[in-house]
């Protein structure tokens, strides 16, 4: 091996800030890449070399393969030697959509898919006896067994309980030269003409032959003949009736129930899958639930009447074409809209939601003649389900939804698959079974399969166990045992779908790879980090490089190779500062090393605040997987929610307390999950949820927009004198509005120059150099600086030049507060990384005006965090509840769970296992528990 074999050589690396770096990274090791939040990490890890390992891949394709891809960029680095294909687990990769679930993202639903189509026992879904089939000689052979010496009728079943006259059947069967035929247990000559009753059930067969059963030469032949002819016009069915018995026997080429006929096509993989046609549910299209209309949305209260607004749909009385329809119907049914609607017919309500098509008669009393009128109603149901169903605007759905009940399907019964698939098993189980077991609970029962098996069974399904077996060892090995395979790929975390697309990979054995990956650790407890950091050291015993940008202690101190970028964040970063082994580290006097070697740590506050006395109280929530808790939450407080993945945390919080607080503050439109009571809301006066979803998706978002700064910078720069001069109004120095801005690149600043074959290129604008502003708006100059400057400073200079103007200071204040100082005040949203959003939404919060009765939550707020950020983010949460407000923050990590006032501990452990309230209290009273995860490692900390 040569030296370049060895490592990745990086020269000259300057995305975004880094500082022209020459690194070394070794290959076939564990190197983590730590530093301060915005120091440049993933700009080292993903915006350089993961961007150039791609863009290599896509080289080797020809260039008109290129043109349909999209380019991608070059990155701004001199060379990158040793550099092997790349795979880069993020966080952001999980699939919106319904219909991917854990089974499918991991593909161990393919691999047990492929298991029954191939080693499955079907049973009848009429009688739940096992189904058989049987080739032409075996029922040949069962014939001549069981009816030697009888006469038969051999038949082709060609109708089976259904209605209709038949005629042209008889005339279409009499042409193909057949006489006879069985209808409902009678065998009739065909005549002319014939027909039956059309509104009775038939069940009709074609007499193929009648034998006497014998065994010679010639009466074998002739059965044969018989059983080919009848399997060809009775579709792969046959029916033998001895002379004299109306019950006859059916064999089949196809699986089929002996008793009742049924028969089921022979399976292949694709009868297992929701998301194909012939798998799928037909009622909810292989997605388990449906939306259906409830009536007591629509009347919500049946003492109102139609006039008063007692129809939700339709609370104002407009004098439109349903008001006309109404009219109709009282005059029908003799009552007046003005009545309570509890006090109307029933079928009066019928008709108004379930529509009707009549007409009346109504005899005007003045001038004694009578009109005709027509009731033409689809009803009020069903057109907010047909809104629902067949609508492309976004909003009716919406509206439509607001009156339905989200259900699970009735007819698959959540299963999602239709009813003849559920009816295979291996072992007394279906496959919908199996994919609602725990993983935990799968393993097991994988593990006790075989000696269940039959020998034929064992022969087609060995490889196949093997490799599901494998793929769910490597779900365990990530800490993912109490998901399910059904469970929804959108209902996950962004840690656990991070850690699920690593277990596919591992799963993969794929070798010689770069993995690069962006926090695993995120939203896991510690006691399944051990698990996660020995998932990736088997990754790299296996022969693959592993880099991942991580802030957690123990994977530093695993690693077999750390880089430290900094010393600051943004444009004081982008340097390495050290790297080496974690003991090499120490050796530095860097932010890092003093906070592994413990110089500097995250005080722990000498006592815990007592709150204001009050508290909220959220009684019975059994959402996913609670168990019907009872939490109270002190206010006042900063309060922690712990526990491990999966245990409940996010239903509680996320989908049951916050959607409670926002439709009562804010009428809020997400439902919350299901639970008994509130109480205490009188305490506070709003809700604050400040989570890591970008600020914004277009580069012309900036943390001036979004903190609402740029607005007042534009109101002081349209007072200045020469501004009111050439009257100049705010809009003239907005980069979004004609005007103003550099009209060549509409403000943008840059310009796409599109190359068929090659990456889009992105330049400065040639004529306002990436000012993104004219000539003339930029004349105008307030200390010196024209608008253009202003957005170019960072949040620290942007502080000191506006320090006089009290309306701005504050809100840069806030971000410089929150660790930002060094972000630009026009840099894109696009270009901020999770953590650095998050800070600039709590910054934006923290400018307004606060109460001091205001709750704020915060789901891992740590995430991209560096120790010493955590600390900043800290004194920020601490001065808000110093302040009176009550801050509830879920976590895993001990630096907060350590300083909270009060902790939750939720658990004990996740999935089936979890849900419950373990331990609540002070951080000192709960790491005395004996069963709770959390309390063994806080005792550390402590």
């Amino acid at each position: 091996m040569g030296y370049s074999d060895e490592i990745i050589e990086v020269k000259g690396a300057r995305v975004h800030n880094l500082k022209n770096i020459d690194v070394n990274i070794p290959r076939e090791k564990l190197v983590v890449i730590t530093g301060l939040s915005g120091s440049g990490k993933s700009s080292l890890a993903f915006d350089t070399i993961y961007a150039e390992g791609q863009r290599r891949y896509i080289e080797t394709f020809s260039a008109y393969a290129r043109q349909f891809l999209g380019g991608l960029e070059r990155p701004d680095v001199d060379k990158i030697d040793g550099l092997s294909p790349v795979i880069a687990i993020e966080q952001k990769t999980t699939s919106k959509s319904p219909r991917s679930t854990v089974g499918t993202i991991t593909e161990i639903y393919d691999f047990l898919r492929l298991l029954y189509a191939r080693a499955s026992d079907a049973y009848s879904y009429n009688t739940g006896k096992k189904m058989v089939s049987y080739s032409d000689e075996q029922i040949r052979d069962l014939i001549i067994k069981d009816y030697k010496d009888k006469r038969i009728n051999i038949l082709a079943p060609v109708v089976r309980a259904r209605k209709g006259h038949y005629r042209e059947l008889f005339e279409q069967i009499a042409k193909q030269g057949f006489v006879k035929v069985r209808t409902d247990g009678e065998i009739v000559d065909i005549t002319k003409g014939m027909k039956l009753d059309r509104y009775k059930t038939h069940d009709i067969e074609i007499v193929i032959d009648r034998i006497q059963v014998g065994d010679t030469e010639q009466d074998i032949k002739r059965l044969d003949e018989a059983i080919r002819t009848a399997m060809y016009h009775g579709n792969d069915i046959t029916m033998v009736v001895a002379h004299g018995d109306k019950e006859g026997r059916f064999f089949s080429r196809s699986l089929m129930c002996p008793e009742t006929g049924i028969s089921y096509p022979e399976p292949e993989p694709n009868n297992f899958s929701f998301n194909s046609p012939k798998g799928a549910c037909p009622t909810c299209n292989g997605i388990g639930t449906l939306y259906k209309v409830n009536e007591e949305k629509i009347i919500p209260d049946p003492s109102l009447s139609i006039s008063k607004g007692g129809l939700a749909p339709y609370p104002d009385n407009k004098k439109n074409w349903i008001f006309k329809q109404l009219e109709l119907i009282a005059k029908k049914f003799d009552f007046k809209l003005t009545d309570p609607i509890e006090k109307l017919p029933k079928e009066a309500v019928q008709m108004i939601l379930y529509g009707g098509n009549e007409s009346l008669e109504v005899n005007s009393k003045t001038l004694g003649v009578s009109r005709k009128y027509k009731i033409d109603f689809e009803g009020l149901a069903n057109f907010i389900e047909a809104t629902y169903n067949n609508n492309d605007s976004a909003g009716l759905q919406r509206w439509a939804k607001g009156f339905m009940d989200k259900v699970t399907c009735p007819t698959c019964e959540g299963t999602r698959l239709r009813k003849e698939s559920l009816y295979f098993r291996v072992n007394e189980k279906s496959i919908a079974d199996l994919a609602n077991m725990d993983i935990a609970l799968l393993v097991g029962w994988f593990d006790d399969l075989e000696s269940s098996l039959s020998r034929k069974q064992k022969q087609i399904a060995t490889e196949l166990l093997k490799e599901i077996k494998e793929r769910l060892q490597f779900l365990l090995d990530v800490g993912l045992d109490y998901l399910s395979l059904n469970r929804s790929a959108k209902t996950l975390s962004g840690g656990e779908a991070q850690r699920i697309r690593l277990a596919t990979q591992i799963g993969s054995q794929l070798v010689g790879v770069l993995y690069i990956l962006d926090e695993p650790s995120i939203g896991l407890h510690q006691r399944d980090n051990e698990k996660l950091i020995n998932s990736l050291e088997s990754l790299r015993d296996t022969g693959n490089s592993v880099i991942v940008v991580e802030h957690d202690k123990d994977m530093i101190e695993r690693a077999d190779h750390v880089i430290d970028i900094g010393p600051r964040a943004g444009k004081y970063g982008g340097s390495i500062i050290s790297q080496g082994s974690p003991k090499d580290i120490l050796k530095h006097d860097t932010l890092t090393a003093q906070y592994l070697s413990g110089t500097k740590e995250i005080e722990i506050p000498k006592t815990r605040r007592k709150g204001t006395g009050e508290k909220l109280v959220l009684k019975g929530c059994t959402g996913n997987n609670l168990k019907n808790i009872s939490v109270d939450f002190p206010l006042g407080k900063m309060i922690v929610v712990t526990g491990v993945s999966g245990s409940g945390k996010s239903t509680l919080i996320n989908e049951t307390l916050y959607p409670i607080l926002n439709a009562h503050f804010f009428n809020g439109v997400k439902v919350p999950m299901p639970y008994k009571s509130i109480k205490g809301l009188e305490h506070i006066d709003k809700v604050i949820d400040i989570n890591q979803s970008p600020i914004g998706r277009t580069p012309r978002s900036n943390p001036a927009t979004y903190t609402k700064t740029f607005d007042e910078i534009r109101s002081l720069f349209a007072k200045t004198p020469e501004a009111q001069i050439r009257g100049y109004k705010p809009g003239r120095f907005s980069f979004n509005v004609a005007g103003g801005r550099c009209e060549t690149c509409k403000g943008g600043g840059l310009r796409v120059i599109e190359m068929n074959f090659l990456p889009d290129v992105y330049v400065n604008c040639e004529t306002c150099n990436g000012k993104r502003f004219n000539r003339e708006t930029l004349e105008i100059r307030y200390k010196g600086k024209s608008i253009s400057d202003v957005l170019e400073m960072t949040i620290n200079e942007a502080t000191d030049f506006f320090e006089s103007i009290p309306k701005i200071y504050r809100k840069l204040k806030t971000i410089k507060d929150v660790g930002l100082g060094y972000i630009t005040l026009g840099q894109q949203s696009t270009t901020l990384s999770g953590g650095e959003a998050q800070r600039i939404k709590l910054a934006t919060e923290l400018s307004k005006r606060d109460t001091g009765n205001t709750f704020y939550i915060l789901d891992e707020p740590t995430t991209g965090l560096h120790f010493e950020d955590i600390r900043v983010l800290m004194d920020v949460l601490n001065k808000l509840v110093d302040k009176g407000n009550t801050v509830l923050i879920i976590e895993h990590n001990m630096d907060v769970i350590k300083i909270a006032d009060h902790l939750i501990d939720i658990g004990p452990e996740g999935g089936r296992g979890g849900g419950e309230v373990v331990a609540k209290g002070t951080p000192e009273q709960v790491s005395k528990h004996k069963t709770s995860h959390t309390a063994r490692f806080l005792k550390k900390e402590l």
